[in-house]
């Protein structure tokens, strides 16, 4: 990551170390790939999940039916499986212990319906197993959603008091407040892959699915996986802007 943000940044050159080496310009070029990188992905998987809620899933069962058979395979009793609204707002919530469903997948009797039905299993699994980035990221929750909600008003501060003469540490403040959600990102990504394997893994050793219709499956989870990568890297983009911004500022 440091040598593509150092070949992004030509055109400052400064010479006092990685921090300062990095261009404000660069970073607005990287965060510009990144969100044109992230709506082909998510492009993507709204075509994949498209094409494949078209294929039938074997015996006929529906998400919401195949999503209790696989905690039940796991000897895990004590989640319910419930029917939210929305498109693709699949998701476990281990306060209430639900895997919630969408309209999309809770009564669909698809392949993808399958695999994103799975796919949250894998987070309820993850949750009776003790899995430690799940308990991180579950840690990180409130604190996330506190640093999120003051981040921008405190370096916005701290810009500000930088303008009458003032230190830059309120903006550093700031941006380690940032940082807290890059790094729930970045925590986020082996949670999610590691739900979609233990999906992947139960469809094929249980022989739910197999050949052709496991590949299916296993290419609608991969690309919803990938929208948490371009998230992760979005937020460490947004992350070294800030830290080139007021770098610059306090050279």
């Amino acid at each position: 990551m440091l040598d593509l943000l150092q070949l992004a940044d030509p055109y400052y050159g400064y010479s006092s170390g990685i921090a300062t080496g990095i261009s404000s310009t660069g970073s607005i070029i990287l965060m510009a790939v990144i969100a044109i990188v992230g709506y082909i992905v998510q492009a993507r998987l709204q075509s994949v999940f498209a094409k494949y809620s078209q294929v039938p899933f074997p015996g006929g069962m529906t998400g919401a039916e195949v999503a209790a058979k696989m905690l039940r395979d796991n000897n895990v009793h004590n989640v319910k499986i419930t029917h939210v609204s929305g498109q693709l707002t699949d998701h476990f919530n281990p306060a209430n212990m639900t895997v919630n469903l969408s309209d999309s997948v809770y009564s669909s009797r698809s392949i993808a319906a399958a695999a994103v039905a799975c796919h949250e299993c894998g987070h309820a699994i993850q949750h009776a197993r003790g899995y430690a980035p799940l308990v991180m990221r579950s840690a990180l929750v409130p604190v996330v959603n506190f640093s999120s909600k003051i981040a921008t008003w405190v370096i916005i501060g701290g810009i500000a008091l930088m303008a009458t003469g003032g230190g830059t540490t309120i903006c550093w403040i700031g941006i380690g407040l940032i940082a807290m959600s890059a790094l729930f990102s970045i925590v986020t990504l082996p949670v999610e892959y590691n739900a979609s394997e233990r999906a992947l893994e139960w469809l094929e050793s249980s022989r739910t699915l197999q050949g052709v219709q496991l590949s299916y499956a296993r290419e609608s989870l991969r690309w919803a996986a990938r929208t948490y990568l371009v998230a992760a890297l979005s937020a460490i983009a947004t992350v070294l802007y800030y830290v080139s911004l007021i770098s610059r500022r306090n050279d």
